[in-house]
């Protein structure tokens, strides 16, 4: 049923778009986007400074209109909203709505934070606020592409992403639920209007209402921020079915770009340097090869000469994706064995010296001799332990990329277990090079800035590489006239705005500081921001609570992906990125 509905709504838009070339100005419908405000992280109150003239309709039918610079503070009681301006309280029922009356008007949540156009709806859920902001595609971009790509990017990359995002919006509008998508990187993060993103400005209205299509279909456009030097097939990533304008493809311009995160492991050729992570996962497959050439299986008698080949293969697809999943280390190696010692045997005399010597002896005369012990016999002698001896072949060990290598030789980029890792040999080691931030389908956000800002080439080249087979097309994104207000509304002058209080920060006690730890703080983070706390030290982890700057932390060590660190409050533990934090002296 709703793939019923998806492919319904598809064939919708798709009677609303016209090709580039033909695009008329009449054209006009109005494409507003609905979205989930999840990164306010609300509870049970919100406060707001209005930039322009607004009205408040309630639940109940109550509606008042609210000049430009005013602060409102929203909050929930006994499951109810309760609006509340100048000492003045109205009761709002089960929800309310703010609509601006004025093409520039917009709600900020901080004094000096981004602006939030169109109309604002709250309602309360499980006793806590529910944020959904309807706005225009054109302003819904606005707040998207310079926190999805830099406004420091060259404008043709600039041009691409918002094609990219807004092509991505109208894939997922969606009339089964109250809101198309959240602000978040579920989706797409969206942090409100900044002026100064003039570069990014600059490219939506470059590119006004033009789309990614398929076969005359918006296409679901997803990228990700470094595919590692190959793209990536959304059907080895999602289940369900995707537009056929993917394919995997080498990327040589995301691994040109010195900005793709690369991380690497190195492999001395030489065994006695070879780190204890990398020798930890060789002795196991030694200690068994010991074993079966005689030596003896224990690691502490056996010893890693060197090591001669290191490959990757098998793909977790087929040809020609190079998601490896196996290593071959080739190494040599020595080995101690047990040497047994063998009992001396006493000289015996030749048969013909016995009679030599002999003399005839009478008959013997029976005597009666005390019983003689038993003789205690001779322990048997203790076998040596031989030198190291060099085993006769090398030995290739296999082992799994997945988990295992790329978290114990520090190859995870992401978390996500889907890097693309390459060899390097030198002339004393070999290299592991580890490539892939994000799922890699789609466009590379690093290729796509090395393709604008290096080798100088459109945003329309950029989208045919990474959506091959697409077309382009446009659809007007004119907005609906706005409501008219009355003038008297509109210049009524309000109360000064206020910051919007955070939430409390969290107490930490420094009196005794665990060895080695040390205390720091969130600080390299918006305001509006937050950063996540995650239960292990991955981008893929569960988040346990959202931190906001200026919270102090104990961190308490280094992760073995130096990325990470574990840090802990009074009240919570776990693990975050230690390029949000600063060390307090």
């Amino acid at each position: 049923m709703k793939k019923m509905i998806r492919t319904i709504l598809c064939l919708l838009l798709c009677a609303l778009l016209i090709p580039v070339p033909g695009a008329k100005a009449g054209n006009s419908n109005d494409i507003r986007v609905r979205i989930l405000l999840k990164r306010l992280a609300l509870t049970d109150r919100i406060d707001m400074i209005l930039t322009g003239a607004y009205t408040a309709a309630s639940g109940s039918g109550a509606a008042l209109s609210f000049p430009a610079g005013s602060s409102l503070t929203v909050q929930v009681r006994s499951d109810r909203l309760y609006l509340f301006y100048e000492g003045m309280s109205l009761c709002a029922g089960g929800s309310l709505t703010l609509t601006g009356l004025t093409a520039d008007s917009a709600v900020r949540f901080d004094k000096n934070g981004p602006l939030y156009p169109g109309t604002l709806s709250l309602t309360v859920s499980g006793g806590q606020l529910r944020p959904i902001l309807t706005l225009g595609l054109e302003d819904y971009l606005r707040g998207v592409v310079p926190y999805e790509m830099s406004n420091s990017f060259p404008l043709e990359a600039l041009k691409a992403q918002a094609v990219c995002a807004r092509t991505y919006a109208v894939s997922r509008m969606n009339d089964d639920r109250d809101y198309d998508m959240t602000d978040t990187t579920e989706d797409q993060v969206f942090m409100g209007i900044n002026p100064a993103n003039t570069n990014t400005d600059s490219a939506i209205l470059e590119t006004e209402g033009i789309i990614v299509t398929w076969k005359g279909r918006p296409a679901q456009c997803w990228y990700a921020a470094s595919n590692g030097g190959q793209t990536e097939l959304p059907a080895h990533v999602w289940a369900g079915d995707a537009p056929g304008c993917y394919a995997v493809t080498d990327d040589p311009y995301d691994v040109e770009n010195p900005e793709s995160i690369v991380r690497k492991a190195t492999l001395p050729k030489n065994g006695a340097q070879l780190s204890e992570a990398v020798s930890a996962r060789l002795y196991p497959a030694l200690i068994e090869a010991a074993a079966k050439e005689g030596y003896i299986g224990d690691e502490s008698a056996i010893r890693i000469d060197g090591i001669t080949a290191v490959s990757v293969h098998t793909p977790r697809y087929a040809a020609p994706n190079r998601l490896m999943t196996k290593i071959d280390i080739t190494v040599t190696w020595s080995g101690r064995k047990l040497i047994p010692v063998e009992t001396p045997i006493p000289p015996v005399a030749e048969e013909e010296d016995l009679f030599l010597f002999s003399t005839p002896t009478p008959s013997p005369v029976p005597e009666i001799t005390p019983e003689e012990p038993t003789a205690t016999p001779a322990p048997a002698p203790t076998p040596r332990l031989s030198d190291l001896m060099p085993a006769s072949e090398p030995l290739t060990v296999t082992l799994n990329i997945f988990p295992d290598v790329i978290r114990e030789f520090g190859l995870s980029v992401y978390g996500a277990d889907n890097e693309l890792i390459t060899v390097r040999e030198t002339d004393t080691a070999f290299v592991l090079e580890s490539r892939r931030y994000g799922h890699g389908v789609g466009m590379s956000q690093r290729g796509a800035e090395q393709m604008a800002g290096v080798h100088h080439m459109t945003y329309t080249e950029i989208l045919a590489f990474y959506y091959p087979g697409s077309d382009l097309q446009k659809a007007s994104t004119k907005a609906k006239l706005l409501p008219t207000p009355d003038p008297e509304l509109l210049y009524t002058p309000g109360p000064p705005a206020t910051p919007t209080p955070r939430p409390t920060l969290m107490p930490v006690t420094t009196d005794a500081l665990p060895e080695g730890a040390y205390l720091a703080s969130v600080e390299n983070i918006e305001d509006d921001s937050s950063l996540n706390l995650r239960r292990e030290p991955a981008a893929s982890a569960e988040i346990l609570m959202r931190m906001y700057r200026h919270q102090k932390l104990i961190v308490l060590e280094v992760c073995e992906d130096p990325e990470w660190v574990h840090v802990k409050t009074d009240s919570i533990e776990g693990y975050c990125k230690i390029s949000f934090l600063e060390k307090e002296e």
